[in-house]
């Protein structure tokens, strides 16, 4: 079969189909009812972090508006829906004896709707906003947070997991890792390619494993719910598949970016074999006594080892991969990663500059993690389309007819689907990205991802269905493709 060719088939009757958001970036409300500052608060806020100098201190105003956003999803007939809780809105001080009650509130009253509208809920605890208390006391830089992260972890089953059954620890680490304490391009906007972005993924994994097994020791028997992390990758395609050279390199991205943070959890319990021993080649090479990258000992990796119930997965986007060499020099993505990352320029691009629309990547990166991690249940958590945003434009055609994003929804969806249905990989559910626009990071509020368009110029935020949640509507009814 043409691997173009789109087939006709469906998804397993209990499929998860949702769509997806974090708190920072739509709640708003960033000061309100007791809620502390993150560090995304104090990041946008900072003068020339964020591209069009804006910040989500309103954002889609879902803090007051979480009932009209429940009526959406019930509308686009979806079973379930990704949140992110806001550390600081629950535990302003960080400390769980200290919880905000409005904080707790807030939750209990969206969870409790969303279930009444016959949607499950599917949490994230953290999406990058770590509470500027803890971050100025160490943050992901200090061993202390793991405990903190237990604890969190803690309240948060304990006052809401009688309702919650499906749990994500941590969102993206290696973003997080890379863009918050490595590039700087993100909150909290540290630039130590070389050590604080190793440093934290250490503490991320000992974290999310000890929430893991909060969770199994004190929860899942009486609660019955999952708990895993979501991890993002692209697929990574050799330049040339015929060159041995670029079929290594990419593989060595993948073990280096997904491989990462998925090797710890859903392998052997510690970092991949080629990243520890590359990066300890550089660190010799710079004359250091030992690696930059951190060492687990035997006891942690069995801590580590095994703490998922799924794999969370994101996905937006496909690669070009060959080795570093004299030519290409320029392009180097990371200084330990000798790799270089391009795209096809016959390849369609989105609304981000990162984002090229390669729909068979999904499947081969669903193949792949199914090959490598042992048929593991799989969710994708993430997977969606940019547009870039004109600040004149309006409710209006231009925003409302997004055809590219339809498109780009119907063939990664049925590139899931050939996965299942022909290569067998054990997909439990699909949340789009995202539910609404939103406030994008670094980028604010110039790149959309949202199947519903929001007028950031109204007050009241009003909220349009874009062409494409029409037809992501019509793939969930159907359950996959006529």
């Amino acid at each position: 079969m043409d691997e173009k060719e789109a087939i006709s088939g469906h998804f397993r009757d209990d499929f998860l189909w949702g769509t997806a958001t974090a708190s920072y970036q739509i709640e708003g409300g960033w000061n309100e009812d007791g809620k502390s500052q993150s560090v995304w608060d104090k990041h946008a806020h900072t003068e020339g972090k964020i591209d069009d100098q804006t910040n989500g201190d309103i954002a889609c105003d879902s803090y007051h508006k979480y009932k009209d956003d429940v009526q959406i999803m019930k509308n686009l007939k979806v079973n379930s829906y990704r949140l992110s809780l806001s550390w600081s809105r629950l535990l302003p001080t960080g400390d769980s004896s200290a919880p905000n009650a409005a904080g707790v509130a807030y939750y209990n009253k969206l969870i409790d709707n969303l279930l009444e509208n016959n949607i499950k809920p599917c949490v994230t605890l953290y999406h990058w906003d770590l509470p500027q208390c803890l971050h100025e006391n160490g943050g992901w830089q200090s061993d202390d947070i793991v405990e903190k992260f237990k604890e969190y972890a803690n309240f948060c089953f304990n006052a809401f997991g009688d309702r919650v059954k499906l749990w994500i620890t941590i969102n993206e680490p290696h973003v997080n890792a890379t863009l918050g304490y490595g590039l700087g391009h993100h909150a909290p906007g540290i630039m130590d390619p070389m050590n604080a972005c190793y440093m934290v993924s250490r503490t991320m994994l000992l974290a999310h494993a000890a929430a893991w097994h909060e969770y199994d020791t004190n929860y899942r028997s009486k609660q019955n719910g999952m708990v895993s992390i979501s991890l993002n990758s692209d697929w990574a395609e050799p330049k040339d598949a015929s060159n041995p050279k670029d079929a290594a390199a990419a593989i060595e991205y993948l073990q280096c970016s997904l491989g990462w943070f998925a090797n710890p959890i859903f392998g052997s319990g510690d970092f991949p074999v080629y990243m520890r021993e590359h990066i300890a080649q550089k660190s010799k090479e710079e004359g250091l006594s030992k690696s930059r990258l951190p060492e687990f000992s035997e006891e942690e990796i069995k801590y580590i080892k095994g703490t998922y119930d799924f794999f969370g997965l994101n996905h937006y986007t496909t690669r070009l991969c060959e080795q570093l060499n004299e030519h290409n020099e320029m392009h180097k993505f990371h200084p330990d990663l000798d790799v270089i990352l391009l795209p096809d320029p016959t390849w369609d691009r989105a609304g981000s500059l990162w984002l090229y629309i390669v729909p068979w990547g999904l499947r081969r990166l669903l193949k792949y993690i199914s090959k490598t991690y042992g048929n593991p249940k799989i969710i994708i958590t993430e997977n969606g389309c940019s547009t870039k945003h004109d600040p004149n434009a309006t409710s209006g055609l231009a925003v409302l007819e997004d055809t590219q994003r339809c498109n780009y929804l119907k063939s990664y969806i049925n590139e899931a689907l050939k996965a299942v249905v022909q290569d067998g990989v054990d997909l439990r559910g699909y949340f789009a990205w995202s539910l609404l626009d939103n406030f994008e990071w670094k980028a604010g509020y110039t790149e959309r991802f949202g199947i519903h368009y929001v007028d950031f110029k109204d007050p009241e935020r009003k909220r349009t269905p874009r062409k494409s949640a029409a037809v992501f509507r019509e793939i969930i009814v159907e359950n996959g493709f006529k």
